[in-house]
């Protein structure tokens, strides 16, 4: 199976040779048929054929066109808290992805960290999530976490990330690309925020605004980037990001795209000396757990860094004899935070 990063290799063509070449073809002709049922259901969610169940409070969808690795997780975090800090009760709602039976998914222990005061619904259906979030747990607003391919539940705000590093899936649907659907479907889209917009320069942003324009001109326009906050450990202690500094560490993680938390370790000033990568919401069984420990123990390193996600599953603060720490990180926009500021307002109930 491959990893993310190859993936991404292979279907963006700088993977190249027959072999490869060959992975491509066979790509393209099982795109076809995953292509054919991706339109026909979004067909019949348009023309009525699917329900779209309402909601009996506002509910704002966070969620992407690409596969994986947007930054969904901090934009989630940044609008609860836009609706805490109005004494607003918000509930996340999420399918619970990767979740075993009867426990929380990396990513609601991840939120549950960082927004103690939000409760989290998890739950394949997610109208049901909806309805449990509202009567048994009063909630005001709705914030749909990945839900802009779900759409059996009604949204009164779409928000749609796109990450400036991959922004339109190289051209084609999975398994040929890394596209959930075809851009066409952002003429659904509320506001299209830019995702890790510092990542590329002022030329490129311009070029992805214009052509997201071409695809979705009722939609606002935004542009972010996820700067780092800290540096975590599982017992909750922080450490200033810039303690590690120009030190050498090494690094590991199990997101959808590597290259964002590659981004963001850069960002920080350190020195990876040793990177390691693992499936999305990769579940760290007791041998790799031992595989990472040899591995760090046999590096010459300050500390070894992961995301929050990844920590959260692995709640130890050491590998072996080297401490272990997540980067967090947060939004800041760089352009249209004040129109997506407008549009959470006119969804905030009143008093």
């Amino acid at each position: 199976m491959l990893l993310p990063s190859q993936f991404r290799e292979l279907v963006s063509g700088r993977q190249r040779g027959a072999k490869a070449a060959t992975l491509r073809l066979a790509l393209c002709l099982a795109e076809i048929p995953y292509r054919l049922a991706v339109t026909w259901r979004n067909h019949r969610f348009d023309t009525g054929g699917c329900k779209i169940h309402l909601a009996e409070v506002p509910v704002i969808s966070v969620g992407n066109l690409t596969l994986g690795g947007t930054g969904k997780t901090p934009m989630v975090q940044w609008i609860a808290r836009r609706f805490r800090e109005q004494r607003i009760r918000v509930a996340i709602v999420s399918r619970g992805y990767g979740a075993e039976p009867g426990l929380a998914n990396d990513e609601a222990m991840e939120l549950g960290q960082s927004l103690p005061d939000v409760p989290h619904v998890q739950n394949p259906d997610r109208v049901e999530a909806a309805r449990q979030a509202v009567h048994e747990l009063g909630c005001q607003v709705i914030v749909l976490d990945d839900g802009f391919q779900h759409r059996r539940l009604a949204r009164d705000l779409d928000i749609v990330l796109v990450d400036a590093m991959q922004p339109f899936g190289f051209g084609h649907v999975f398994p040929r690309g890394t596209l959930r659907e075809p851009v066409t479907a952002l003429r659904r889209a509320h506001v299209v925020v830019l995702s890790r917009a510092a990542a590329i320069d002022s030329s490129q942003r311009e070029a992805i605004r214009r052509e997201v324009a071409s695809l979705a001109p009722q939609a606002a326009w935004a542009e972010t980037t996820y700067v780092p906050q800290a540096l975590r450990s599982a017992s909750g202690r922080e450490a200033p990001i810039a303690s590690l500094a120009g030190k050498t560490v090494a690094a590991f993680c199990g997101v959808g795209n590597p290259a964002g938390f590659q981004d963001t370790l850069r960002l920080c000033g350190y020195r990876v000396i040793a990177l390691r990568e693992f499936a999305d919401h990769y579940r760290y069984p007791r041998t790799d757990m031992e595989s990472l420990i040899a591995w760090a123990d046999g590096l010459n390193v300050e500390a070894v860094l992961c995301t929050h996600k990844d920590l959260v599953k692995l709640a130890r603060d050491r590998l072996g004899s080297r401490p272990l720490w997540a980067v967090t990180i947060g939004v800041e926009f760089l352009a249209g935070q004040a129109l997506l500021d407008a549009a959470l307002a006119r969804l905030m109930p009143g008093p």
